[in-house]
């Protein structure tokens, strides 16, 4: 069995973010050599993410929009988590969105549906944050 074990870090530019890193990814299951498996992508922060979906700009902005209204950042002072810290938002957006995905590995590359993409998604940024990438198979 052959396996490939890496970790991405992000810093990003603004509190959210969200960052295609299927070219990343790919990179790693070509330098991995499986041919038939599986890949794991796991946000190693609880106010990070990782999801698959389509790298449209609307529907990103429609996100952004959706998880603000879902668990809105103000007021900071309605969260109990924010005793001496501001993040509670992001920890309830990361459980929305998700924490890891995994996608198979066909002939050597990701085997998506159409349109699917592997995103880095960031709630409480300003500071670097890590995803762990685990590539096994044959």
């Amino acid at each position: 069995m052959k396996h490939l074990t890496r970790e991405l870090w992000f810093n990003t530019r603004s509190a959210r973010e969200f960052i295609n890193i299927t070219p990343q990814i790919d990179e790693l299951v070509l330098e991995s050599g499986v041919s038939e498996g599986l890949c794991l992508v796991n946000a190693m922060h609880i106010t990070a993410s990782v999801f698959v979906n389509d790298d449209e700009s609307g529907l990103h902005r429609d996100f952004d929009e959706w998880l603000e209204k879902l668990a809105p950042h103000e007021p900071v002072a309605s969260y109990r988590h924010n005793v001496g810290e501001t993040n509670a938002d992001a920890h309830m957006k990361r459980q929305i969105m998700g924490r890891e995905v995994v996608v198979a590995i066909t002939e050597g590359r990701l085997h998506f549906g159409p349109w699917e993409q592997i995103f880095y998604g960031e709630f409480d940024g300003g500071r670097r944050k890590r995803v762990l990438v685990k590539i096994i198979g044959e």
